[in-house]
């Protein structure tokens, strides 16, 4: 998702940056003992890079990482090319990567004209998406958070006729660069509708990674209360180097839940490392052979995309965007 940015932004990101937080890993028991990773490098993780990356490289980075064991992995985005150019090949993609046994490939849609294409293309599952902010919303896709549901349920009728499961993402959840803070509240109000709506797991995402493990903790309770803990995943941003804290905080609070997802957003490419060493004991299905391979795929996109923005930075302009991996 992109979203359009301004010297007002800028201004307002810097009352909103956290301080570096410690959360303490020693208790062993606190955290779960199997983690998800749900991959959507190739399509959050590429989608703002300036460089056109070569339709043959996003298929073989989508292949590579399909050989690491990764169960999910997001291939692409059926988002008009005018806004997201870096997505034009999405049903080239899409078509041309090799489907491995036992993982699944879904594609973000944003709208009911979206998803005919992209299960015209071979979609056997698709991601749609919210946000938790009006203004965020109004800026991003144009539209009142009214319609932007609207949107989602168009999108789930017509999926519950093709039997397509479909995934949801909740934006903003800890922090806009509009509004400002975000009530759990309003997150638990946005996650509990989408999710009725009959989305089968709910993202939810720290967009601009201003989250801290305080914010992360009290946004999940209240969402908690809405919605079954099995059906939620946590989407963080490292954006001021906090994605693994609360990332954390997050299976502390939800260590009940057998399989939580987790989505790492690292510059460095190294998300499946921050999961692993984020606790002793825990277990990554990736496996440690796969979180070698992965580590080195991304050297594959990036020798195409040389000039990559740094991902600590938000700079204003057409584009407000933490770019790196996401995992």
């Amino acid at each position: 998702m992109e979203f359009s940015g301004s010297s007002l932004v800028s201004r307002k990101l810097c009352w909103l940056k956290p301080r570096p937080v410690q959360v303490s890993t020693s208790s062993v028991g606190t955290f779960p003992k199997r983690v998800k990773i749900v991959e959507v490098g190739p399509r959050d993780g590429l989608q703002n890079e300036k460089n056109i990356i070569p339709t043959p490289t996003k298929i073989k980075l989508v292949d590579m990482l399909s050989e690491t064991g990764l169960p999910v992995i997001e291939v692409t985005s059926f988002v008009s090319p005018k806004w997201v150019p870096q997505m034009a090949d999405h049903t080239e993609v899409l078509k041309g990567i090799q489907k491995f046994p036992g993982v699944n490939y879904p594609v973000l849609t944003p709208n009911l004209r979206a998803f005919q294409t992209a299960v015209a293309a071979g979609a056997k599952e698709v991601a749609v998406f919210v946000a938790a902010s009006e203004l965020f919303t109004k800026k991003n896709v144009n539209c009142s958070t009214d319609e932007s549901f609207q949107r989602c349920d168009e999108i789930l009728k017509a999926a519950r006729v093709a039997g397509i499961p479909v995934r949801g993402y909740v934006s903003c959840v800890l922090g806009c660069p509009y509004e400002g803070k975000i009530s759990p509240a309003k997150v638990a109000k946005v996650t509990k509708k989408i999710y009725s709506m009959g989305c089968y797991e709910i993202s939810l995402g720290d967009t601009i990674g201003v989250g801290t493990p305080g914010l992360m903790k009290a946004m999940l309770s209240a969402v908690m209360q809405e919605v079954p803990v099995s059906a939620l995943a946590v989407h963080c941003h490292d954006t001021y180097g906090q994605a693994l804290a609360n990332t954390l905080m997050a299976l502390q609070v939800i260590r009940a839940c057998p399989r939580l997802k987790v989505q790492v957003h690292s510059p460095k490419g190294h998300g499946l490392k921050l999961c692993e060493g984020g606790g002793e004991g825990l277990e990554v299905e990736a496996g440690r052979e796969g979180k070698r391979r992965l580590t080195a795929v991304f050297h594959l996109c990036f020798q195409q995309a040389p000039t990559v923005p740094k991902a600590q930075s938000c700079v204003p302009g057409p584009k407000l965007a933490v770019v790196g991996t996401d995992m």
